[in-house]
């Protein structure tokens, strides 16, 4: 790929196409670096700092190849930015005869068999569904992607979408009757021409796995693969390459069961009946665990004789709505595929009751309405090593937080990447001068009671000094409310009105247009804030974070991994704990500084930073910011008041704990 500078200098086409455009160094390499991958079919885990411009990195050298990509992207959210946005600039900037398509899975589509369904079926969660209802019928008839995204007017969480959708176990196929009008084949259709797809990892991930949604075609004939935000690859592909049997299956299932039979077989009554049975003993599957939520290994769960007396009735209700269905099958298309379902569903049930395999932890996941019943693989190096290396083809994976101070090897042996070239690229800010990382002194161990409070406590006066304008970052759901009704008390008290919003007051993109709008919120929030989140400029000047967010430690599949790790001569801590949590603190500190003109202040309240003799390698794997352990320095910062600091060189953090010292990029 001859020339690719001239495409990222301040003369080329990028510069002329982009308003304030700049060129970065970083960028730069890294589209050559991504250029060469491309040419030599082969791997690159690529480490791109905040601000190098990674997607255009990649982008250009991608459209400039003149094959078929592939990209794939952590959420919808950034998909549609992507596909909306980024290609959009890019594609016009060079000029190049490129075809792009958008591919979600198909629940994201309205389904023309399924929404003429609920409409004659009439039964609904809510009275606001009926109103939905309308608004998706309207929107089914008028849209030309019947992409659910497209309609802002339904809430992406209402349970309506659930019978206008279809899945990859209802789904009629070929049989269905409207098969020429739907919306999944049209994606799939302009996927299969396009030059460059934009998907999403849990897409990506579903149909190599399953051969269903529509990358599986796209695979043979593509010369690379672009996975971004590509941190997340390991924990979705453990959720793919795992099986998951759950009581809302079953009692879609059951639905599906009871509607077909009232279309297609009504002088069959044990056909309703034994969907009816299933109903029950899935819901009574989930009252086994009362009111709890929890995530508990399957030995502890098998230990509870209501909750194996549950299960043991589901199975046979299970079996019995399967045994009927198998003679009623030919009846539909759609009384055929409830059958198949029955089929997998009761093979899944069994084997995760009757047959533990030692490659893989089995666990069960309470939610309030649900039970799920889960069998995870302990490693997914060896299976998605087999997806690579099936052909020739180019994979880039990109993030900025892959590594351990600039060390792969984690990342790399998680995903069986074996020899990829690795390579970091460091963001362009100054973080030097942009921002400082402050680490109170005198706080408490995070397993002490009370730790909270005394997080809010130390987070007040950097709050105060920052006029507001603060993500409060919690590792635990109860932390954060906890944290929220603390800040409010504290602020309130101390004669300062900053408004304090709460994850789940609203949807992410709610509660982020609100932060922004106020200019200076204090907003409080959990695993859903760490990471995928753009806030520019001052009205973002402080992220505290409460403690390192290691893995809780009774999670049944760290637990699992653990042992293997330690029992086959490892040390868990340091190969696969530790990296972790650096990984995710990295995600939550990159919310801070997003542009060259940021400046703020990183508060992470954990005492181990400073204590523990891995903290050393925690903050050095941090952007490098001045750090203090001065509320005084933070005060001074947010005044504009240069930051004292002493030429201690290399000194430890602890070591000064009166001073900002300089940063050092050890």
């Amino acid at each position: 790929m001859t020339d690719l500078p001239h495409w990222f200098s301040e003369s080329g086409p990028l510069a002329a196409a982009i308003p304030g455009y700049k060129m970065r160094a970083q960028q730069i390499e890294m589209a050559q670096a991504i250029a060469d991958t491309i040419e030599a079919r082969s791997v690159l885990v690529a480490e791109a700092g905040t601000g190098t411009g990674k997607t255009f990195a990649y982008l250009v050298p991608a459209l400039l190849s003149g094959g078929k990509v592939i990209v794939s992207t952590g959420t919808k959210t950034l998909q549609d930015q992507l596909f909306g946005r980024d290609l959009v600039v890019v594609r016009e900037a060079l000029r190049v005869p490129v075809t792009v398509a958008l591919l979600k899975g198909r629940a994201n589509y309205v389904c023309h068999y399924y929404l003429e369904r609920a409409k004659q079926d009439g039964r609904f969660a809510s009275r606001a569904d009926v109103g939905y209802l309308g608004l998706i019928s309207s929107y089914a008839r008028t849209s030309n992607t019947g992409d659910r995204g497209g309609l802002g007017e339904v809430p992406e969480d209402a349970g309506i979408w659930a019978q206008v959708t279809s899945t990859r176990e209802n789904c009629l196929g070929g049989e269905c009757p409207n098969f020429k009008d739907c919306f999944v084949m049209k994606a799939r259709k302009q996927a299969l021409e396009a030059d460059v797809v934009v998907v999403n990892h849990h897409l990506f991930f579903a149909d190599v796995m399953l051969r269903d949604e529509g990358v599986a075609e796209l695979l043979p004939s593509c010369n690379t693969v672009i996975l971004d935000e590509a941190h997340q690859l390991p924990e979705t592909a453990s959720l793919f390459f795992g099986e998951t049997t759950s009581t809302t299956q079953m009692v879609e299932l059951a639905r599906d069961t009871r509607l077909e039979a009232a279309a297609h077989a009504r002088d069959f009554a044990a056909l309703p009946a034994a969907a009816q049975a299933l109903e029950k003993a899935a819901k009574d599957l989930r009252l086994a665990w009362d009111g709890e939520t929890a995530r508990v290994p399957a030995q502890q769960a098998l230990g509870r004789k209501d909750f194996v007396a549950a299960l043991e009735t589901a199975i046979g209700a299970l079996a019995a709505l399967n045994g009927v269905l198998e003679f009623q099958a030919d009846r539909s298309e759609g009384l055929q595929r409830c059958w198949e379902r029955s089929c997998d569903q009761l093979e899944r049930l069994k084997r995760w009751h009757e047959q533990p395999d030692p490659d893989f932890v089995r666990w069960v996941e309470v939610f309030a309405g649900s039970v799920q019943l889960h069998a995870t693989p302990l490693s997914v190096g060896g299976i998605f090593a087999r997806q690579v290396a099936e052909t020739a083809r180019a994979w880039i994976f990109t993030s900025a937080t892959l590594s351990v101070k600039g060390d792969f090897r984690h990342y790399v042996e998680q995903l069986g990447l074996g020899e990829a070239r690795t390579q970091t690229w460091e963001s362009p800010f100054d973080y030097p001068h942009q921002a400082l990382l402050y680490v109170p002194a005198s706080m408490a161990e995070p397993n002490t009671e009370g730790y909270t409070r005394a997080v809010v406590a130390a987070a007040l006066p950097a709050i105060i000094a920052s006029e507001g304008r603060a993500f409060c970052l919690f590792t635990s759901l109860r932390a954060m409310r906890e944290a929220r009704d603390l800040i409010e008390e504290g602020l309130k008290k101390r004669g300062f009105d900053y408004p304090v919003l709460m994850q789940g007051d609203g949807s992410r993109t709610e509660l982020l247009e609100r932060f922004r709008r106020l200019g200076n919120a204090v907003l409080v929030g959990s695993q859903s804030f760490w990471e995928g989140v753009d806030v520019r400029g001052p009205t973002l000047s402080l992220v505290v974070i409460d403690k390192l967010p290691f893995a809780p430690p009774d999670d049944p599949v760290l637990t699992a991994r653990i042992a293997r790790i330690n029992d086959t001569g490892g040390n868990a801590f340091m190969e696969h704990q530790l990296p972790q949590a650096v990984i995710l603190l990295k995600q939550g500190a990159g919310r801070l500084i997003r542009d060259e003109t940021d400046r703020g202040v990183l508060m992470i309240c954990d005492p181990r930073l400073i204590t523990k003799g891995y903290g050393k390698r925690i903050w050095q794997s941090l952007p490098p910011m001045r750090r203090t352990r001065e509320i005084a320095d933070v005060e001074a910062f947010f005044a504009d008041v240069p930051v004292a600091t002493e030429e201690v060189g290399m000194r430890e953090f602890e070591s000064n704990p009166r001073r900002a010292e300089p940063a050092d990029s050890a």
